[in-house]
């Protein structure tokens, strides 16, 4: 009897047939992943999602009939266990917040390689957030009043990435420890749990284990709850 476990079953939602289908290979190539549907509208891919038992749907934005937000929303209550990823050429602060609020884990324009939609896809089939780091910025402007009035363009504020605080509060809040006040600095800046991992010299396993302590402690159940809590709390500090 094989040990393999069974592909990670994915729907793409495109309007443009080259692009899903485009996508579609790319995903397929990768191990451990099939392709059940291709969906050309957000009513389709929710349809295609129940009917095909997929575990994640790879979701444009804007779509006619029902737009990629309306159909994440409507994933969201009526399958639950179905992940979602957005993947859309938009990435204002509207389509971000909107997108992400409806019940969507990952947010990547089509700017993305390979490598970054399927880890994306995997991380969000864990439950687990990949965030782009235009998100990260969205996420800053909605969680900050300073933005507001200050002159900045949205472009300039778009481009502009979050820094590190020069130090944590002492004691820090809600009972985290100094390693997961590392990690939560680190999802704030947009780093997927393989780069926190390099860069904390941890494994893997010990940042998911972090993740999980982190996120029960101050009661997040994404990483864009978790940066907007870093935002907050003084974790990290806009660039000026």
């Amino acid at each position: 009897m094989s040990d393999r476990l069974p592909p990670l079953r994915i729907v793409v939602a495109d309007d443009q047939r080259a692009v899903r289908e485009a996508l579609a290979t790319v995903l397929d190539a990768e191990p451990g992943f099939e392709v059940v549907g291709l969906a050309a509208d957000g009513d389709e891919a929710v349809e295609l999602a129940r009917r095909l038992s997929s575990e994640v749907v790879l979701m444009d934005l804007r779509m006619p009939n029902v737009d990629g937000v309306t159909a994440t929303r409507r994933l969201a209550a009526e399958l639950p266990a179905v992940k979602v990823v957005v993947l859309t050429t938009f990435a204002d602060d509207t389509s971000i917040l909107g997108a992400l609020e409806a019940g969507a884990l990952g947010f990547l324009t089509k700017d993305a390689g390979r490598e970054q939609i399927a880890l994306a896809v995997r991380s969000a089939a864990a439950g687990q957030a990949v965030l782009d780091p235009l998100v990260q910025a969205s996420l800053l402007r909605a969680a900050s009043p300073v933005g507001a009035g200050t002159g900045a363009s949205s472009t300039d504020a778009a481009i502009e990435a979050p820094g590190p605080a020069p130090a944590a509060p002492a004691p820090l809040p809600d009972d985290l420890t100094p390693r997961e006040a590392d990690v939560l600095r680190a999802i704030a800046a947009g780093q997927s749990n393989a780069e926190i991992a390099t860069e904390l010299f941890i494994s893997e396993v010990t940042v998911k284990s972090h993740i999980n302590h982190l996120f029960a402690k101050i009661h997040a159940r994404s990483r864009a709850e978790a940066v907007r809590y870093a935002y907050d709390h003084g974790f990290v500090t806009p660039a000026l």
